[in-house]
């Protein structure tokens, strides 16, 4: 199992250094896409909880107006 959260840290280490230079929020949504909680999200980018959750919630929420709009 210990092997499995290393392979797993690598990979989110390279995912992280691909994204360098991209907006937060881009960052924070591409992670939850790759199924991380709230709170991994928050302890990966080194941000509080309740931003990563804002963060997404606006994502959602753009999403939404968007599909309205049409």
């Amino acid at each position: 199992m210990e092997s499995t959260t290393r392979q797993e840290r690598l990979l989110v280490a390279l995912l992280l250094q691909s994204m360098k230079g991209t907006p937060l929020k881009e960052r924070v949504r591409v992670l939850n896409m790759a199924g991380f909680s709230n709170i991994e999200i928050a302890n990966l980018l080194e941000i509080p909880a309740h931003n990563a959750s804002q963060y997404l919630y606006d994502t959602r929420k753009s999403k939404t107006r968007k599909v309205l709009k049409k």
